[in-house]
């Protein structure tokens, strides 16, 4: 509980990171008519290269907020990822227009410590573990709710004390956020996976798409060939789809011999799956394409589903809340441990709670509407935009805010004078 309370806290700013981004970018972008054509991929390529002497290139993207810019990350060699710069580049001047510091900063800071505690591949593990750990605890609070609320009604928050009122309220936003917390909880776990998911396809995939290039030297740095020639190759190989970003050869994406050219499809499905081509770095030719395996496609899909990127930012507004609901909940559970280890039984709170008739009707009907709900809703915005991210923000939001109405009800029942509790 209090490393996913930790991760929760640490993850709400992260959730808004593209908007932080954009508030504090230091850079402008100079005007130009639209129908200024772009610079070749080359001359970027000798831009950055001429800014950071003694660096090289490990991935080119585009940015998805500004057509007219390109990102350039470069390290001491293709590999390295200590020291790294980036460069801001306007696509089509081939003009260098800042040096943003991605590995500093409050933002910097609070991203290792939610992937990975500054601790590298162990902390994500670790922290994968925890995630494992904490589903099987949802799994139990699941198991443990029907017989808890076998007296109550659906969404009952007392008030007689301070302990009964928060593990009610404990309960009641426990079970209708809990769809949604097994979502972002589980492709939590899947994320902290991603260096391992990646080493398995350079064995797997990646080594039969190059088995013709096995044994032969890594290409120096003067053999490397076009990069523009590289995307052309890639385009016409993928019509349709559109250019993703490229890794350079000798990098943990490509090989010591190709571009790796990854392309995504238009829709919002398909934007987040990738299908990378590798192109001879030396003849501009293309080597192979293939689809990625499904355990590569299942982390590509479980990042949208974690941070809430995919439907607008009322979506993303609405993961921030109910990051706050998990972030009572995950709260309220400790406190409720701490009072129980210190002898006070919750139970006695209640005195009239033995003598409550056996509630009528099924316990699970609402928990599985807002289960349903939150189930729905997640998938909806990755399968369309317009009315179908309206849909998900309505589905998404129904289950927080039957929590929250539950939290501020009043209890029509009076408050029992204070009394001494047995140990």
């Amino acid at each position: 509980m209090v490393f996913m309370l930790f991760l929760c806290i640490t993850g709400l700013p992260l959730i808004f990171h593209e908007e932080i981004g954009a508030a504090t970018r230091a850079y402008d972008v100079p005007p130009m008519p639209a129908s200024t054509p772009r610079a070749s991929l080359d001359r970027i390529v000798s831009a950055a290269q001429a800014k950071q002497p003694g660096y090289v290139i490990q991935y080119m993207y585009p940015d998805d907020d500004n057509p007219d810019v390109v990102g350039a990350t470069m390290g001491r060699d293709p590999v390295t990822q200590e020291g790294l710069k980036f460069l801001v580049i306007d696509n089509r001047t081939a003009q260098v227009l800042a040096e943003p510091d991605f590995q500093s900063g409050v933002m910097y800071v609070l991203l290792t410590l939610h992937t990975d505690m500054f601790a590298g591949l162990p902390g994500k593990l670790f922290l994968g573990l925890m995630g494992l750990v904490f589903i099987a605890s949802i799994v139990s609070g699941v198991v443990v709710y029907k017989p808890y609320m076998r007296k109550l009604a659906f969404a009952t928050v007392r008030r007689r004390t301070r302990r009964l009122y928060w593990l009610d309220l404990h309960n009641v936003l426990g079970i209708v956020t809990v769809a949604w917390v097994c979502v972002v909880g589980f492709t939590g776990v899947v994320n902290t996976w991603a260096d391992l998911v990646v080493k398995y396809w350079q064995y797997d995939q990646m080594a039969a798409m190059t088995a013709p290039y096995r044994g032969q030297p890594p290409l120096a740095p003067g053999e490397v060939g076009s990069l523009q020639h590289a995307l052309d190759t890639a385009e016409r190989a993928m019509p349709g789809r559109t250019f993703a970003f490229v890794a350079f050869p000798g990098t943990p994406f490509a090989s010591p011999h190709h571009y790796a050219v990854f392309m995504h499809g238009t829709t919002p499905l398909t934007s987040r799956l990738l299908k990378p081509a590798l192109v001879d770095a030396r003849t501009g030719d293309l080597t192979d394409s293939r689809d990625l395996p499904w355990y590569v496609s299942a982390l590509l899909l479980s990042q949208p589903l974690h941070f809430g990127d995919y439907g607008g930012t009322p979506l993303k507004v609405l993961w921030a809340l109910l990051d706050v609901v998990a972030i009572v909940v995950l709260g309220s559970g400790i406190y409720l441990w701490l009072a129980k280890r210190r002898g006070t039984r919750v139970a006695v709170l209640d005195r009239d709670y033995g003598r409550q008739p056996r509630r009528r009707g099924w316990v699970w009907t609402w928990p599985l509407v807002a289960g349903t709900a939150s189930t729905v809703g997640l998938v909806v915005a990755l399968a369309g935009d317009g009315w179908l991210d309206a849909i998900s923000w309505v589905l998404v939001g129904l289950p927080g805010a039957i929590g929250v109405s539950a939290s501020i009800r009043r209890d029509a029942r009076p408050r029992p004078a204070r009394a001494r509790l047995p140990r």
